[in-house]
């Protein structure tokens, strides 16, 4: 098993049940959480984790990057739940929103949280959705898959990631983070997956999207949680990147909020 990066942070009493283990994104690490969604929840009283996969962050395998495929990151969060201190609530954003379900329909875990996530049926509809929504944004994000983080002209990104609250300048210090993107992931989900793997039906699951959201749109979303049996929450004013944007607390808060009446009440 691959030696991964997990930044963790824990409140100063004794912490709620279950701990949270958060996973990121395409393109991303474990640092997009730390910035400002794990401080926020060990402050609230929750153990916060957050992994970096296999290739990203301080995660082994960057130079091996290109050959590792989404079921290689389902094992890393098996992995990095491990070694917690009980079966957390995994949250996923975009692609880590899909290993998130591809790992609650491995092992029983307390719960799962998807934001802006990519659906159970792959990237096919949302790909092509977003030529037409914004072809600028679709020409970069090609070239970033192709050519890498350097390639790019970062207004795309920020257009990409955030809603237009967003300061450039502080959209500018996140985008100095991102990175590439295995080749063999993006095949692996960026068609249309006929026979989606879903959680088991009864795991308690939150589905959450973000209204301004150019790559999973409010019609994406929806479909996600009718899929998966619940019905989606959306956040207004927010882009894609949630858990950065000017009013994440809104967002951490919102979270917080169903792991204590949802999971928490269940274990109860």
């Amino acid at each position: 098993m691959p030696s991964l990066e997990i930044i963790s942070r824990r409140p100063a009493g004794t912490p709620k049940a279950p701990p949270l283990l958060f996973v990121h994104g395409a393109f991303s690490g474990a640092w997009i959480w730390d910035a400002k969604f794990l401080p926020w929840f060990a402050a609230h009283g929750w153990e916060a984790h957050a992994v970096s996969l296999r290739g990203h962050g301080n995660s082994e395998g960057r130079d091996r990057l290109h050959g590792f495929g989404i079921a290689d990151y389902v094992e890393d969060v098996l992995q990095a739940a491990d070694g917690l201190s009980a079966p957390p609530v995994l949250i996923g954003h975009s692609m880590g929103g899909m290993v998130v379900q591809r790992a609650l329909a491995r092992r029983r875990f307390a719960g799962g949280v998807l934001m802006a996530s990519a659906p159970p049926y792959g990237l096919w509809s949302s790909t092509m959705g977003l030529a037409w929504r914004s072809p600028y944004v679709f020409q970069q994000m090609a070239m970033l898959t192709s050519f890498g983080e350097k390639a790019i002209d970062p207004e795309a990104i920020r257009r990409a990631m955030f809603s237009d609250k967003m300061p450039r300048e502080e959209a500018a210090k996140y985008e100095a983070y991102l990175q590439e993107e295995s080749c063999r992931v993006l095949l692996d989900i960026g068609g249309w997956i006929p026979f989606p793997v879903l959680p088991p039906r009864g795991t308690p699951l939150m589905v959450m999207g973000a209204e301004e959201d150019l790559l999973f749109p409010r019609a994406e979303v929806i479909a996600t949680a009718m899929m998966l049996g619940t019905q989606p929450v959306f956040m207004p004013g927010m882009g894609h990147a949630m858990m950065l944007e000017q009013d994440w607390q809104s967002v951490a808060g919102r979270i917080g909020q169903w792991v204590s009446a949802t999971v928490m009440a269940e274990a109860g």
